[in-house]
């Protein structure tokens, strides 16, 4: 027998299945994967189907899906009882009694509005006082005490997969026949009913633990079934009635009678949103045959089409969208299907949206049966189907196809539909861009309106919900930057994608400020600069940091004076310290009786270089520079001097500081220089052979640089690299022959293991 295909299958992990079972879905999350598609199912899709939008990575789309059936129904029913009890009782009050109070409670507010009880428990509302009937409280009391003793067996703790499984609870047979006799009694259609669905639901727990342990032997003598058939046409077909029938689909489910599970399931999902989500849940066709079946029992043109439709969702949209075409060419039962397809499409190369310039493959017979259907132009929303079909020639590379199923649909829009018109915009715009072969000034007057309209929704300047534009705004961004890129402008490639070689040359830089300050911007070029994230203070600062490793501390400083409040953020550590280890953590919460900002740091530089033209200080003062350059650097305290967004704010490791930046930010040549100063204007052996360590210490460094810098090493991580026999160096041997016997050298042998080692290898 042939099957349907194997992820046609949707495998139960749960005892109880119907309409009154326990069904959890991933459903939420703050990330989904609208921001990898162009084309909006909020858009055309109306919204009770919602749930089943596609998402590769979540049984239920969007963060507002009830996915609990202990609850998923309690709206429904305050509602009709509230309109039975002709609003005699607050809804609030109601909702207390119905969804949140014990058996017990139940009974203590009974009988306190009939007079039997003097003192209400704390919680419970007051009867007394409202409107209800003696007749009504009897007949809502008599009924809600029942239905508290079903839940006993039909309503249990929602549990996870790595939950100790829990037993299911047997229906007591005394409630059984509680039931029977309410409901012989009971008159009343409403009231009568709600005994009908209990008794059924009774029914089905009943017989489930012999179902389960043999699903499909012997002959169907069900009371569940005989029960149901029998009055079931004795009552309105609401919301009551399908949660029974239900029922009646997860008895033939166990019986494995999925032609007959599968119909009743599909009128359950066609009778209102509420239902649609278990009832999806449960469907579950197998085979062709028992497909085939379930069709034929299908009454009319609208219940094959729901089973199309729910089949579609599970399975294959393709052949779902052909069948109901075939049976009706204008049912909104289409409109899921074909955003389903096309998502599905978008969705799952998730590296095309990253790189634009990677082709999404459309298969040739998706984009034959959207055209087929969309050229007829007879559906419900016939925008749509246009829509659709230049989507996909698009995406297949088809831009002359594309732009004329664009404009027919721009002829078919429904007036005044404002996400329609923006999902409309938005793929016109993506087709301009992708057939964009040379950018000039006529270009640029064209484009003004669009990327200002995207720059809005991104900054929430407009707002168009459901509107799905991520993509179209990344592969804005990085399409013009590449397109400006190959025609040599880097300036406009860096205002649409900066990148950080761009602000090693100085001239670079120069030019993003002259357009900075430009006082006559053309509207193009306002447009542009909302893409571009950085100001004029960050420029000032990046320049003044170059010249800061240049040793230009005069013109670093005008530098910084103008970069506004970049100067003036705080450093982590006093930058003039110096230590034997490097240990930042120690720096940081050291005691700082001076707190020093980026300007601060630098004009004690400038001071102290005054200081040593002069020929005061020496050793102190080629010491304290040797330590704020050796500081500046990324081994020493003050990297948050250089880490900026522009150079690389989260780099923690010296191969992720960009190539760019990573021979001044990580060198220690400059500390290495005043270190040497200050030890030729020692004064003492313990000084000298302080600065010979730290020179060490630099030149230690710099070894470390070469191995980063390896181009054979560029894929390595940082942990993948093995310094431990890196060789020591001539400072090294210099401690070691010249400055044994001075107490410093016992000292950094105590805190140096690198320096212990050389001296006591054999």
């Amino acid at each position: 027998m042939p099957k349907i295909s194997k992820t046609f299958l949707l495998i139960f992990s749960l005892a109880l299945i119907g309409a009154g079972s326990i069904v959890w879905a991933c459903g939420g999350g703050d990330w989904d994967e609208t921001e990898y598609s162009n084309f909006a199912p909020e858009a055309f899709v109306d919204h009770q189907y919602s749930p089943f939008f596609y998402n590769s990575w979540q049984t239920y789309y969007g963060t507002d899906v009830n996915d609990n059936s202990n609850t998923r129904y309690n709206q429904q029913v305050s509602e009709d009882w509230l309109g039975y009890l002709d609003k005699n009782i607050a809804q609030k009050d109601l909702n207390i009694l119905l969804f949140s109070t014990s058996y017990g409670g139940i009974d203590s507010a009974y009988q306190h509005f009939k007079g039997k009880l003097n003192t209400l428990p704390a919680g419970l509302p007051d009867l007394k006082t409202s409107g209800l009937s003696k007749k009504q409280g009897d007949t809502f009391f008599s009924y809600l005490l029942l239905a508290k003793k079903c839940e006993q067996f039909a309503v249990s703790n929602v549990t996870y997969y790595w939950d100790e499984k829990v037993s299911l609870v047997t229906p007591a047979p005394e409630i059984k026949a509680s039931l029977f006799k309410a409901f012989k009694k009971n008159r009343d259609v409403f009231v009568k009913q709600r005994y009908w669905f209990q008794l059924v639901r009774y029914a089905y727990f009943e017989e489930l633990p012999r179902l389960n342990a043999d699903s499909s032997a012997g002959p169907d003598n069900s009371g569940l079934v005989t029960l149901f058939k029998q009055y079931e046409n004795s009552f309105p077909k609401n919301s009551i009635y399908y949660r029974a029938l239900g029922y009646l689909a997860g008895h033939y489910y166990k019986r494995q009678d999925f032609a007959r599970a599968n119909y009743f399931y599909s009128l359950c999902y066609n009778f209102s949103s509420d239902m649609k989500i278990p009832s999806k849940w449960s469907f579950h066709p197998q085979e062709e045959k028992d497909w085939a079946e379930s069709l034929q029992l299908a009454k009319n043109k609208e219940e094959k089409i729901t089973l199309w439709q729910m089949m579609g969702i599970v399975h294959d949209e393709k052949r779902a969208i052909e069948n109901i075409y075939l049976l009706d060419p204008k049912s909104e039962k289409l409109d899921l299907l074909l955003s389903r397809l096309i998502n599905k499409i978008e969705v799952p190369n998730h590296e095309s949206y990253m790189d634009s310039t990677l082709q999404i493959m459309v298969a040739a017979e998706d984009i034959t049966l959207v055209d087929r259907i969309a050229v007829k132009g007879n559906t419900r929303k016939p925008y749509y189907w246009n829509m659709a079909a230049g989507y996909l020639h698009a995406l297949h590379g088809d831009h002359i196809i594309s732009g004329k199923f664009y404009d027919q649909a721009k002829l078919q829009l429904p007036e005044n539909d404002r996400l329609m018109e923006a999902q409309y915009r938005l793929l016109k715009w993506s087709l301009y861009l992708s057939q964009l072969k040379k950018i000039d000034s006529n270009a640029e007057s064209e484009m003004v309106a669009d990327i200002n309209w995207l720059a809005d929704l991104r900054d929430q300047k407009d707002t168009v919900g459901g509107l799905r534009y991520q993509r179209a705004l990344s592969e804005s961004i990085s399409g013009l930057a590449n397109r400006y890129k190959m025609q040599g402008d880097l300036l406009k490639s860096n205002c649409f994608q900066s990148t950080t070689a761009f602000y090693a040359r100085d001239e670079n830089i120069e030019a993003m400020k002259s357009l900075l300050g430009k006082t006559n911007k053309t509207p193009f070029e306002k447009a542009m600069l909302r893409y571009y994230p950085y100001h004029m203070g960050d420029l000032y600062y990046q320049q003044g940091l170059m010249l800061v490793y240049q040793e230009k501390t005069d013109a670093a400083i005008a530098l910084f004076e103008k970069s506004g409040e970049n100067a003036a953020h705080e450093l982590l550590a006093n930058p003039f310290n110096g230590r034997i280890n490097d240990c930042h953590d120690c720096d940081f919460a050291a005691v700082q009786t001076k707190k020093y900002t980026v300007l601060t740091m630098l004009r004690t530089i400038k001071a102290i270089k005054k200081e040593i033209t002069a020929g005061k200080n020496l050793y102190t003062n080629n010491d304290l520079l040797a330590n704020v350059y050796y500081n500046i650097t990324h081994y020493g305290n003050a990297r948050n001097f250089y880490q900026t967004e522009i150079t690389g704010a989260d780099a923690t490791s010296a191969i992720d500081i960009p190539v760019a930046f990573r021979p001044q930010f990580t060198s220690s040549k400059i500390a290495e220089k005043y270190y040497l100063q200050a030890r030729s204007a020692a004064k003492t052996s313990a000084q000298r052979a302080r600065c010979t360590f730290m020179a060490a210490k630099c030149e230690r460094n710099d070894i470390y640089n070469v191995t980063y810098n390896n181009p054979a090493n560029e894929k390595k991580y940082y942990w993948d690299f093995d310094f431990e026999t890196i060789p020591a160096g001539r400072y090294f041997a210099e401690l070691k022959s010249r400055y044994s016997t001075t107490a410093f050298y016992k000292e950094i042998l105590e805190e140096c293991g690198y320096f212990k080692s050389y001296v006591n290898k054999p």
